[in-house]
This record gives C-alpha cells, sequence and structure tokens, in this order.
C-alpha cells in the first residue's frame, strides 16, 4: 500500500536578518503516515513540529528534501500543485485566529472549494453537509465567529478542512485552546470522521496524554530531528530515546494513584538551534552520555519492524525505564470519561498492545 504521506530528508533553514547565519528549524525528517492512520507528531515548543506541517501543506517551501502525497511530489517548480489541493487540508491552534472575523461561517468553509471550481449549487451543498458533519446547527452559517464559543469554533475549522473531503489533515495543537469537554468533544469528533471517511491525520501536540489517545504511531521531536518512531503503546510504554523517556515522565496524569516511573533526568539548557552540536542534540543534556555521542549523530537503530530510535545506547536507555502499564489504564479512564462527557464510547478502540 502507498502511504498517504512520505517525507524524505526534509530540511528547513530560515535565515536570520542582517546575518549569514540561520536558524535550523527541521532537521533531516524523515516519515510516512498510512491511510487512515494518525501520526502523532510530539516535542516540546519550538521542537519544529509546526514548521513541519506547514512544509507539508505548502505554506513554508523546504530548504531541502522531499514531500510526497500518494507516490507524488506536492511541489513542482517550488509551487504546491493544483492537482493536491483539496486534498490536504490543515486546521489551526487558534480557532479563533484562524478565522475570518469579518466573514460568515459558511463563507469560512465554503472557502477552501473555491480554487476547485465546483458549481454554486455543490459548493452550498458541500458547506452544509460539512458543518452537519461536525455536528453544528446549519443555522450558524449566517453567523459570524465571535457569536460561536471556543469549541464551535474549532469544529468550524474542522468543517472547514473537511469540506474538501480530504485524504491527509494536518491538525496543529487543534485541542490545546480549549476547555477539557470541548476537547473531548473534538477528539471523538475526529475520531468518528476517520472512522468514516479513512482520512489520514497529522496530529501535531505537546500534550502527550491526547496524542497517546488519538495516535496509531508517535514520532517524537527534539531540535528539529526526530529522535524516535514507533507505535504509540511501544513508545509510551517503553521508549528508547533519553529524550523520549524524560518527555514522558513530566506528564501528569490525572488521576493521583497514576505516575510515570523513569530514572531519564534531563538537566541544562537546549542547544541553540543556530549553533546546533556536533554530534547528538542531547549530548549535553543527557545522563547516558558517552564520548562518540559529542562527535557523530546516531543513525537510526531498528528496535522492531516499526520502531526506530536515534540514539547509541537506546538499549541501555530502555532497560532503565521499567515496562509500565501506566499509559493504559490511564487509556482506559480517557474512554469512560470521553464516553461520560459525550454521551457514547469513543469510535476508535484503545492502541495498546
Amino acid at each position: 500500500m502507498t502511504p498517504i504521506l512520505t517525507i524524505d530528508h526534509l530540511y528547513k533553514r530560515f535565515p536570520i536578518a542582517g546575518s549569514s547565519q540561520v536558524v535550523q528549524a527541521i532537521n533531516d525528517v524523515s516519515l510516512s503516515i498510512e491511510p487512515g492512520e494518525t501520526l502523532g507528531l510530539v516535542g516540546e515548543s519550538g521542537s519544529g513540529k509546526t514548521t513541519v506541517g506547514r512544509c507539508i501543506i505548502g505554506l513554508l517551501e523546504p530548504s531541502a528534501g522531499e514531500i510526497r502525497f500518494k507516490g507524488e511530489p506536492i511541489a513542482e517548480n517550488g509551487r504546491f500543485k493544483r492537482s493536491i489541493r483539496g486534498r490536504i487540508q490543515f486546521v489551526f491552534q487558534e480557532p479563533a485566529e484562524s478565522l475570518d472575523p469579518r466573514m460568515k461561517i459558511g463563507q469560512s468553509i465554503s472557502e477552501p472549494l473555491l480554487p476547485l471550481k465546483l458549481d454554486r449549487a455543490t459548493r452550498q451543498r458541500r458547506t452544509v453537509e460539512a458543518i452537519k458533519l461536525v455536528r453544528l446547527d446549519p443555522d450558524l452559517l449566517d453567523a459570524y465567529p465571535s457569536e460561536l464559543s471556543a469549541g464551535q469554533q474549532q469544529r468550524v475549522g474542522v468543517a472547514r478542512a473537511m469540506v474538501t473531503q480530504p485524504e491527509l489533515v494536518v491538525l496543529d495543537e487543534p485541542t490545546s485552546a480549549l476547555d477539557p469537554t470541548a476537547r473531548a468533544e473534538i477528539i471523538d469528533l475526529l475520531q468518528r470522521i476517520q472512522a468514516e471517511r479513512n482520512t489520514a491525520y497529522l496530529f501535531i501536540s505537546h500534550d502527550l496524554s491526547t496524542i497517546r489517545f488519538i495516535s496509531h504511531r508517535v514520532a517524537v521531536m527534539y531540535l528539529g530531528m526526530i529522535v524516535e518512531q514507533g507505535d504509540a503503546a511501544a513508545v509510551f510504554n517503553r521508549p528508547h530515546h533519553p529524550y523520549a523517556s524524560g518527555l514522558l515522565s513530566s506528564v501528569l496524569l490525572p488521576h493521583p494513584h497514576l505516575a510515570i516511573e523513569s530514572s531519564v533526568s534531563l538537566k541544562g539548557e537546549i542547544p541553540s538551534p543556530i549553533n546546533l552540536p556536533k554530534g547528538c542534540f542531547l549530548a549535553s543534556r543527557c545522563p547516558f552520555v558517552i564520548d562518540r555521542c559529542r562527535t557523530e549523530m546516531p543513525p537510526a537503530s531498528v528496535v522492531d519492524e516499526r520502531h526506530f530510535v536515534h540514539c547509541f545506547r537506546h538499549e541501555e536507555v530502555a532497560a532503565a525505564v521499567p515496562a509500565s502499564d501506566t499509559f493504559n489504564v490511564f487509556m482506559r479512564e480517557a474512554e469512560r470519561i470521553l464516553a461520560r462527557k459525550t454521551g457514547k464510547a469513543s469510535t476508535v478502540p484503545v492502541h495498546s498492545p
């Protein structure tokens, strides 16, 4: 099966005005997403997650590397291909900021259909179908964004993305600006749409609990580089990269008896993306560091068929972290919470081993 999305050795550099230096935002990123799959892209703020998403949808031009949609390069002569328009869509982080306050909801939802050269009747039909898909009343098509709650605004953002019937949707922190109830409703909505339409998602977030709940696979980013990638259950239950382990140990689960055990503690400052270290980017903060780490970038090591990690000592890292069922317990609890808040069970089962 041909992946929906394939990224090979992607780089993105941002020049600094008045200087010969550049910000190295993305460093040799490679990943793929299958039809109907959710890949969670996680990392701290500034790790390059959003930059990857913006390169995928053509808002940014990569400095190097290739992005392919169903085997076809998405760009030609530096311009996003017309044949791919509408087949890849984007949901922004801030729903209020992504909607034009001067446009009615119906106009905002139907706007992505304009480049597709559809007739007016088809655009109107698709717009009504899209707002019903996200469970909003079609009467809201005549409302303005300021008349909607944050949760409703984000549903409009999802409707606007889904109106073109895309095969891939890039979601950039789609629940971070929402309260817990609205967040649960949006997650349930996205899962239901995926189950009905087999839509693939790239779900970008720093919220590891949400990522674990919604993702089939996870890619962990640090300083513009994917340091670990694999099935969600495998990465969360026994991470093999020190950064992934440290990141997971920082998660506060909403239950007094749930805690994530980890002996990995990362100390020190994050290196500057302008002057990156020669070897492993984590070497100055890693408790497992050896001399080789400071001079060589670790290549991708295969943990299993779908699990890769960039670390010379990944086996020692995994051995130092006890295998844990904590996130699976949390997932089952989250399923119950979601069912209670939305009035029904989740449409997608927990992704557990």
